[in-house]
């Protein structure tokens, strides 16, 4: 079990993301404490900025009892079309590196990277890169925890945060539990933890101490998880929820392009970074296909497939010219994207040889 156990994890979670998310997209909003839902006489938080949260408020807290916290606290509807369409890339952003994705909600995923698309030797710098790629493209922060498995590292994205990035390595793991608070442990809630304390259970190191039969007498199922995850013993595997499919690219526009000509120029870069990740893919693509969404939000597709694989970018570029002059440009446009799909999956053989493990 010690090969299945060793895995290279990374958890990645965004920073209080659709607070930042509105944030980012009104200025109007930075260093202002900001609650997503809800208004100051009904409904629930969503989000909270972390600036409201230095006033104690949280998500799922009563609207009303957050106003009464933050005098100055500003309320904005939840746009999810905005946060769907942010965590798309985001996702893209982790497809570079890997297809073992499993996404847990818009704005966390676990990542498998023992082995990764890129060649690079260790989780950290690939965590590092994810980090650095989400800032600089989309413009958010996020923290990482990298561990062996899925349950440390979502522990370590955690334990720096904001904009953190936080590593538990191999030899690192049960000296890391032992002193870990049970509060901290991800399944104990408030009423189990107080259970726990009742049991003079307060940190990792006294769950350790406790038998599985004793466990199981006091927790039932869930014991054989608690004496499990005591121990670092995490086998649950990065499930992605899709195959992927495609490698794309889309890009929404500040301003609305008004002509063919000036979303054709707008769409070079956007042809450029899809084009990109599809030479670091390990397929070869046989459609592809050009999206455009209206200012009415209106979204249309046109695809163009091949018999022969897309192996070079002057065909890819022809492709999404004649893909252009095929539907007409009744308003201006807010976006526009590409990509390549149709895959024709090429088979990776492995190298013979056991698989260091560097974090």
């Amino acid at each position: 079990m010690e090969k299945e156990r060793e895995r290279k994890i990374i958890h990645v979670d965004m920073d209080a993301f659709y607070a930042s998310v509105e944030q980012m997209d009104f200025p109007d909003l930075k260093d202002k404490p900001v609650a997503v839902g809800g208004n100051r006489q009904r409904g629930v938080v969503a989000a909270a900025s972390y600036e409201a949260r230095k006033y104690g408020i949280h998500s799922a807290m009563p609207s009303k009892l957050a106003a009464s916290k933050c005098k100055d606290l500003v309320f904005v509807k939840p746009r999810f079309d905005r946060y769907r369409e942010l965590s798309h890339l985001i996702r893209e952003i982790f497809y570079r590196y890997t297809d073992l994705v499993e996404p847990l909600s818009l704005d966390e995923a676990y990542l498998d990277v023992t082995e990764n698309k890129m060649g690079i030797s260790t989780a950290t710098d690939i965590a590092i890169e994810i980090k650095k790629a989400i800032k600089s493209e989309i413009g958010l922060t996020a923290s990482a925890g990298v561990s062996i498995n899925k349950f440390l590292a979502k522990i370590a994205s955690d334990y720096r945060k904001p904009d953190g990035i936080f590593i538990i390595k191999p030899h690192q793991v049960l000296s890391f539990i032992e002193q870990l608070p049970i509060e901290k442990f991800f399944g104990v809630g408030k009423k189990t933890a107080e259970k726990m304390h009742r049991l003079n259970i307060k940190t990792g190191a006294d769950l350790q101490a406790k038998s599985l039969k004793e466990l199981v007498k006091h927790f039932g199922k869930q014991g054989r998880y608690f004496y499990s995850v005591s121990r670092g013993e995490d086998y649950r595997k990065v499930n992605p929820n899709r195959i992927r499919k495609s490698v794309g690219a889309e890009n929404t526009f500040s301003i609305s392009l008004k002509t063919k000509s000036a979303i054709l120029e707008a769409l070079q870069p956007i042809a450029e970074k899809c084009w990109k990740r599809y030479k670091q893919s390990d397929a070869n693509a046989h459609t592809i296909t050009l999206k455009v969404k209206f200012d009415d939000f209106k979204q249309i597709t046109r695809s163009k497939s091949f018999e022969e694989a897309i192996y070079s970018a002057a065909i890819f570029d022809q492709g999404l010219e004649s893909l252009m002059d095929s539907f007409e440009l009744y308003q201006s446009v807010r976006l526009v994207g590409c990509s390549l799909s149709n895959f024709e999956i090429e088979e990776k053989i492995a190298e013979n040889g056991q698989l260091t493990l560097r974090f």
